[in-house]
């Protein structure tokens, strides 16, 4: 009975240990989760930088168009 009950204590033992390594390797997965998420906010933010950016361009664009629209209708009035 006794050997049973060291055979079972081992046994648990052997099972806690197991379970405190894959808790080690959920964490260290959870770590590189972090890292990842960090990587795509820092990512999403230099997009948005750029998305301003892109914001006067397209409204310089916009003018210029609008500009060479006038000159096309001017020259064919004209001519």
């Amino acid at each position: 009975m006794q050997n049973g009950a060291l055979a079972l204590s081992a046994n648990t033992i052997a099972l806690f240990a197991d379970t405190m390594a894959l808790f080690a390797d959920a964490l260290a997965l959870f770590a590189d989760a972090l890292a990842l998420f960090a990587d795509t906010m820092a990512l999403f933010a230099n997009a948005l930088a750029l998305f301003a950016d892109t914001m006067p361009l397209q409204g310089i664009a916009k003018l210029n168009l609008l500009r060479i629209n006038e000159m096309l209708y001017l020259a064919d009035y004209v001519v």
